[in-house]
């Protein structure tokens, strides 16, 4: 397995990891409080959308040749270092949002 594989296979399990965290974020909000479960909403699409944007970098990178790739791959990881510090912070924001809901 090339150096690029490899790369695009990490890629793929982590993108397979967030959209299982997302499933489970899914389900907590349609036990949260109106308010709480429309901002909640809005966030799990927006990652969504971010998720299949990455996705699709992915398969560029992997559709990519030999030479080609580590050009690629220099925007890729900005997008995703961008993709990852989002889906950290809508996650605590989530979390929070669904515990105050429950407080209330």
């Amino acid at each position: 397995m090339s150096t690029r594989d490899a790369y695009v296979e990490k890629l793929k399990a982590q993108l397979d990891a967030w959209n299982a965290e997302l499933d489970k974020l899914e389900a907590e909000v349609r036990m949260a409080e109106a308010d709480t479960k429309v901002r909640s909403e809005e966030h799990i699409q927006e990652l969504r959308k971010k998720v299949e944007e990455t996705r699709q970098m992915i398969t560029r990178i992997g559709e990519a040749n030999e030479d080609a790739w580590k050009d690629v791959k220099e925007g890729a990881e900005s997008a995703w270092n961008a993709l990852k510090k989002s889906f950290t912070r809508a996650k605590s924001e989530f979390v929070r949002g669904y515990r105050e809901g429950m407080d209330e």
